[in-house]
């Protein structure tokens, strides 16, 4: 029985206690929810510097100035010729001489002369009679046309036979000469010789 009435008198408090707290929150559902909270805030903003950009102007700079001008070069003096034929004192006239004849047109005598050798390539050793110390020499003859070159050379005279003679060939063939003139124009000239000798030094 003692359990009924404690068990009644808590269900009647916990009963008021739910109506009081029911009251309490319906009293504060009339106030709006709009209204900010009481507080500061602080906003930061950052603010940039101004910055001057410096330009700097590129010109070339002018050449000083010379301090003296250059002085003025003096024309040469020119001697015209004189109309008649006078001295004017510049002389053309060349000097003629003897062997040169101007009957019937101006001759070339002075350009005539025998032929030259310009250039002589060496002849080359054979290597077979390098190897056996031979030595000896070969008489080449042969025609230097008229542009100065070898034609036609042949061996006349070989010692020891049968070795030196084709490197004498060889070289003979390479030859330049300065052909022979006469009455101004070039001439073929057969029958040149020419000795090659090989030694060993």
């Amino acid at each position: 029985m003692l359990r009924y009435l404690i068990a009644i008198v808590l269900a009647g408090i916990i009963t008021l206690g739910l109506f009081f707290l029911m009251h309490s929150l319906i009293a504060s559902g009339d106030t709006t929810l709009d209204d900010p909270a009481a507080g500061k805030v602080l906003d930061f903003v950052r603010v940039k510097q101004e910055e001057q950009v410096q330009q700097k102007e590129r010109k070339p700079k002018k050449p000083p100035k010379p301090q003296e001008p250059p002085p003025q070069m003096e024309q040469p003096q020119m001697d015209a010729p004189t109309p008649d034929g006078g001295d004017s004192g510049l002389d053309f006239a060349a000097d003629l001489g003897n062997d040169v004849a101007l009957d019937g047109g101006l001759a070339l005598d002075s350009g005539d002369g025998e032929y030259v050798p310009i250039t002589k390539v060496q002849a080359v050793y054979p290597r077979r009679a390098l190897q056996r110390g031979i030595q000896g020499y070969v008489v080449i003859e042969f025609t230097v046309n008229k542009i100065g070159a070898v034609t036609n050379p042949i061996v006349v005279e070989a010692n020891p036979q049968g070795i030196f003679e084709q490197a004498a060939l060889d070289a003979v063939v390479k030859f330049k000469y300065k052909p022979r003139v006469i009455n101004g124009e070039p001439t073929e000239v057969s029958g040149v010789q020419n000795r090659i000798t090989f030694n060993l030094d």
